[in-house]
């Protein structure tokens, strides 16, 4: 396979896990069996084998010890990859916490659906959402029960 066919292979596995966390959050196999766990471990398969069959390819300067040293890694493009379906597999898991949290402390969907488009997007900028959204929520919820 390529690298051009395993970046499409992980997206369609994420993207699969997405559809289902928006249009089907209550269906047990998309909450607690596809999202949470078959897609990230499946992509997790991919990228240890991506990480392991390339990092000696790796520039001498390539390191995790400072922008530098992760720019140069990423220029080999087989771990360039591998950083990618990283953020696939782990906002993938992310979102598929969000929907069951939410579900477990009563935030509607309808308000957990943009969280989930901004995690899918920007991680954790669409989990700091997701969190505001639930504070909101829950003081309003909170507000409700005092006034009746």
């Amino acid at each position: 396979m390529t690298a051009e066919q395993i970046f499409s292979l992980c997206g369609l596995l994420a993207m699969a896990g997405w559809a289902g966390l928006i249009l089907a959050p209550r269906w047990s196999i998309t909450r607690d069996w596809y999202a949470p766990v078959v897609a990230p471990l499946m992509i997790g398969v991919v990228y240890v084998w991506l990480m392991t069959t390339n990092i000696g390819s790796a520039p001498a300067e390539g390191s995790f010890n400072s922008l530098a040293g992760v720019a140069a890694l990423f220029s080999v493009p087989e771990l360039l990859l591998a950083g990618w379906i990283h953020y696939l597999a782990f906002d993938l898991f992310v979102g598929a916490w969000e929907v069951k949290d939410a579900q477990q402390h009563g935030v509607h969907h309808l308000l957990l659906i943009p969280c989930l488009l901004a995690t899918f997007m920007a991680g954790p900028g669409g989990l700091l959402l997701y969190w505001v959204v639930k504070l909101i929520s829950q003081a309003v919820r909170q507000n409700k029960l005092q006034e009746a």
